[in-house]
């Protein structure tokens, strides 16, 4: 992403600490809410959240791993 001048500032969700946008681990997480109706009625609301990690919180939480443990990850499929 370089190239654009200074990077905007993000607050990681979990411990806190600011960082620069492009270093930060993003996270998309889609939540459903429903009324678990069985019927007609029923209605489902879908909603994208957006979270940000500092790469220390990103590995413990083990949202993404070394390169090459991804690479390995994927190629064993």
């Amino acid at each position: 992403m370089g190239g654009r001048g200074r990077a905007q500032l993000i607050i990681c969700c979990s411990c806190g600490r600011r960082m620069p946008r492009d270093k930060a681990v993003r996270l998309d997480r889609t939540v459903v809410y429903s009324t678990d109706l069985k019927t007609a009625d029923d209605i489902k609301v879908f909603e994208r959240r957006e979270s940000y990690y500092c790469p220390s919180c990103g590995k413990k939480r083990h949202i993404y791993d070394k390169k090459k443990n991804m690479a390995m990850r994927k190629y064993n499929r």
